[in-house]
């Protein structure tokens, strides 16, 4: 008997071989995973990539004990490094990210062509729901109108059913990341259904209530977790048990930066449920993400350092754009907008 989305599994790996990475005859496709990775999407993308022509290289590690630089005692920099810059495209499926590691920072030091695809935690459900089973190119016009929304908007507030209130105002000029899903251009790239920005962070006041998810530490909630924000900064983390042992977390690092809202983040895509893996998390329909920590260059320029990184998701947020709502609970208000998820079946 076929195990788990067998069939269907195969599909979403040529999809993201062919159409996401565009992958050509002859290219080497490095496929990262830890041993928390599930081995049926790594062994289903090698053979996708060999299908299409492509050199797959499968290089596995034993799991760090925390993602981005709070990795870097467990990598194996100088070769992973190596080994990274000299192909043409990264899926990348560790559980502890090399997403913001220092071996990260070194594979994309100056004019690197890597194409990078952060698909972490990524497993056979997955990547069926959101990767096999999604229109792209529609999606893709649905995100590059909210993209331009989004760097068109100068005030933003936000709140949800679970109390939270925030307000701030975006950075003029800065870039709006949209998360489209495809990794056919040099650089990193995420899984679709997201639209990423840095506010001016100074601007930043109210309260979050993450009431999905917060990964690293914490997984699926239990109970809300709240951060209350003064000028982008974490004054004081309210709630339960989970709540101390996040706060616990981030005061661990002894640095101001795991203290400090990194970017804000929209998530949009059918299928997507809220699960406790990150990658998937972040993009449950109608709600929002926030990262602490490390910032990329990619959302600041020269980013902002710091020992790691984490996400936390807030359910059905209602979003006012310059006082206009464009979600209420989660559900689009915006004509416009609601025609274009039609097309996506939403």
């Amino acid at each position: 008997m076929p195990g788990l989305y067998e069939y269907e599994l195969g599909k979403a790996s040529r999809v993201l071989v062919e159409e996401l990475f565009k992958l050509k005859p002859g290219e080497t496709m490095i496929i990262t995973a830890d041993t928390e990775s599930d081995a049926r999407v790594v062994d289903a993308t090698a053979r996708a990539a060999f299908a299409a022509g492509g050199k797959p290289m499968v290089v596995w590690l034993a799991s760090p004990l925390g993602v981005g630089k709070a990795a870097d005692p467990m990598l194996p920099e100088e070769a992973l490094t190596a080994a990274i810059r000299a192909s043409d495209a990264w899926v990348e499926f560790n559980g502890e990210w090399i997403f913001y590691s220092t071996t990260y920072d070194r594979v994309y030091k100056d004019d690197c062509q890597v194409r990078h695809l952060c698909l972490v935690g990524m497993n056979p459900s997955m990547m069926v729901r959101c990767i096999g089973r999604i229109n792209h190119p529609a999606l893709k016009a649905f995100q590059d109108e909210v993209t331009s929304l989004l760097k068109a908007t100068r005030h933003v507030r936000m709140t949800t059913p679970a109390g939270e209130d925030i307000e701030f105002d975006n950075y003029p000029g800065r870039n709006v990341l949209c998360r489209d899903g495809y990794a056919d251009t040099p650089g990193s790239h995420m899984m679709s259904g997201q639209m990423s920005w840095s506010p001016d962070l100074d601007t930043m006041n109210g309260k979050i209530m993450f009431d999905g998810s917060v990964n690293p530490p914490l997984g699926l909630l239990e109970e809300p977790v709240t951060l209350v924000i003064e000028k982008g900064n974490i004054v004081k983390v309210e709630g339960g048990k989970q709540a101390q042992v996040f706060d616990a977390w981030l005061r661990g690092f002894n640095h101001p930066q795991m203290l400090r809202m990194a970017h804000a983040a929209l998530g949009f895509i059918p299928g997507a449920k809220l699960t406790g893996d990150v990658c998937e998390d972040e993009r449950v329909w109608g709600g929002t993400e926030w990262g602490i920590g490390n910032v990329g260059k990619q959302l600041i320029p020269g980013g902002i350092p710091a020992p790691s990184h984490c996400d936390g998701i807030c359910l059905n947020t209602s979003i006012w754009f310059d006082g206009k709502p464009f979600t209420l609970d989660g559900q689009l208000q915006v004509p416009k907008f609601t025609e274009l998820a039609r097309r996506i079946g939403k």
